[in-house]
């Protein structure tokens, strides 16, 4: 229930002319006074409880239906000496949220974090305030003697009435004479109006009478007013013809202005649509462009990674080129012929079962070798036996790095597709988002080789207008304004998966347009007054006009500058009463 201040025009005199203070506040629509609590007390009599704190004392309906509302006094009980005894108890088992002893108050409550029940007791001070006792005996004899007043009182108001009843029949009546007697005075006074209108008329009469006109000297004069007025018509049509003649040669040259007008107003439209068509044939060039020239670069970088192998296999020092005879030349087509320069160990066997072939019949020759050093031999047996030793080695190292292997693959199974699982939600959620903003987004996991775990990454790619393509976020494809729309759908997208107590945004809105700021307030708003979301603080030097605001919103107001009121000045409570004031006045007048 919201507690709110009454400022009718006695609690404006006691507070400002009075300066006392006092506590106002609306009692509910519905009244809480006779609600029964949730628990009976039989259930906790066991404990010493003996009754509930709204049943210790007496009120009017509209403050005990303010106190049940607002404190819910209906709800506590009042225990004994025996429930302060056992009250760690009483608080495990009970769960209840308040609890009265003789002495004591305990307040319970619940960590919202840990979920773990915390309570607080103090202690209760000495009654101050309506300790007064009414004898009820001496108010019930005062209320029959009220009763008896109020049943006299309607005696006397009935007959009261029946006395209003007569006076207004006879104030009708005299009305009505009074109003006969208005109408017959005003029939008097036009009659005398008339008769001396009808008098100044027969004067009238008869000084015309005495004075007699001459018929043929007015007409004459007539005659000649009528042909100067003829002749100054006559002026007027031909002045207007002329006129007339002017506008028309006018009206030619301004449908010719139009025609050439709407001539070049077509000849820039096309001109624009040219332009708009050129335009869009550029931007789609340029992003050709752009994808060569990353293919460029990834295909030189791959050509540099695979010049290091090739020179650290051929034990090639940083400074030194690869000899001729090893080089891989690329096929030229000169004068329109294919021409293949030599290429290295062309003429070598091309499949290992060749290979091996070769291998032995050059064994063989070896074999048919006679006046060999018996040093020679002894060096053959012994690398021999070095290289099965070593052929020994590198299977168990196979081995290994296959059990290495196998067990790194188990390994990222267990934390890649939770983490693409993960990555899909928010990426459900931000593409919904864009989407309620007529743009589409996506957010997905990015890397170049799987393998390389140090260069996962999130990837965010935006699209706010239907004719581009979807885009990675960066500075160079986005504006300012833009990339604070992506981040901030992004920021509330992490919303419901990574929980925390509050969350900052500070200036999120500048640089964004009015439309596109809007919809992120109105999304911010949704968002943070959803149940069980983490706290925003929306630090922002502006706002726009007419923006949605919930109940569940704090606005906070930072006054400085150089014009503000000095701090020892400033008096919160005078700006209030002085806009209560121009609050009453306005109706007034």
């Amino acid at each position: 229930m919201i507690i709110k201040i009454i400022l009718s025009f006695p609690y404006v005199q006691v507070r400002d002319n009075k300066k006392l203070r006092v506590n106002a506040v609306i009692a509910p629509k519905s009244s809480y006074a006779d609600k029964a609590p949730s628990r009976s007390l039989n259930e906790l009599k066991q404990y010493g409880f003996f009754s509930y704190l709204r049943e210790l004392f007496d009120a009017p309906d509209p403050v005990m239906s303010y106190l049940c509302c607002q404190y819910h006094i209906h709800e506590v009980p009042v225990g004994t000496e025996r429930t302060r005894e056992r009250i760690e108890r009483v608080i495990q088992e009970t769960r209840l949220k308040q609890i009265y002893t003789a002495e004591e108050k305990y307040v319970v409550k619940t960590s919202f974090y840990s979920n773990k029940v915390i309570s607080s007791n103090t202690s209760l001070k000495v009654a101050q305030f309506l300790t007064v006792t009414v004898d009820l005996e001496q108010r019930r004899h005062l209320e029959e003697q009220l009763k008896e007043i109020n049943r006299k009182l309607q005696a006397v108001e009935s007959g009261l009435n029946a006395l209003r009843e007569t006076n207004r029949h006879l104030e009708h009546k005299d009305n009505e004479l009074r109003q006969k007697k208005k109408e017959l005075l005003e029939r008097k006074t036009k009659k005398r109006q008339l008769e001396q209108k009808i008098s100044s008329k027969l004067g009238s009469l008869k000084l015309m009478e005495q004075d007699t006109c001459n018929l043929e000297e007015e007409e004459r004069k007539a005659t000649t007013k009528i042909r100067e007025i003829n002749i100054q018509k006559a002026k007027l049509v031909t002045e207007l013809t002329n006129l007339v003649k002017i506008c028309t040669t006018l009206h030619i040259e301004k449908v010719d202005l139009i025609l050439q007008n709407t001539t070049v107003i077509s000849e820039k439209n096309k001109l624009e649509s040219d332009y708009m068509a050129a335009s869009s044939q550029l931007r789609v060039t340029e992003q050709h462009f752009i994808e060569l020239d990353e293919n460029r670069q990834r295909l030189l970088q791959k050509c540099k990674e695979l010049m290091k192998r090739a020179r650290q296999v051929c034990n090639l020092g940083a400074e030194q080129t690869v000899p001729q005879e090893y080089q891989t030349q690329v096929p030229t087509i000169p004068n329109g012929h294919n021409s293949s320069p030599p290429m290295a160990f062309q003429d070598l066997p091309n499949t290992l079962d060749e290979i091996d072939a070769l291998l032995t019949e050059e064994r063989s020759r070896a074999s048919c070798f006679t006046g060999l050093n018996p040093t020679v031999v002894e060096e053959y047996t012994k690398r021999e036996e070095e290289i099965e030793q070593l052929t020994e080695e590198l299977k168990g190292k196979k081995v290994e790095l296959d059990k290495y292997r196998e067990n790194i693959s188990q390994v990222k199974e267990r934390w890649l597709n939770p983490l693409k699982e993960l990555v899909e939600k928010i990426n459900e959620k931000f593409s919904n988002f864009f989407s309620s903003m007529q743009c589409a987004g996506e957010v997905d996991l990015h890397t170049e080789n799987e393998e390389d775990y140090d260069k996962y990454g999130i990837r965010i790619r935006v699209k706010f207008r239907s004719s581009t393509q979807l885009h990675e976020l960066t500075p160079h494809h986005q504006s300012g304004g833009e990339r604070s729309v992506s981040t901030m759908l992004y920021l509330m997208a992490l919303q419901e998966l990574n929980r925390c107590p509050f969350r900052v945004v500070d200036e999120i809105n500048q640089g964004m347009d009015p439309i596109n700021e809007r919809r992120v307030f109105e999304m911010v708003v949704n968002t943070a007054c959803k149940e069980n979301t983490s706290q925003y603080f929306f630090i922002t030097p502006k706002l726009l006009q007419n923006l949605p605001y919930s109940e569940k919103m704090t606005v906070l107001f930072v006054y400085n500058g150089p014009h503000m009121l000095e701090p020892n000045r400033w008096n919160l409570k005078a700006f209030q009463r002085r806009r209560r004031r121009i609050t009453f006045t306005q109706p007034s007048q």
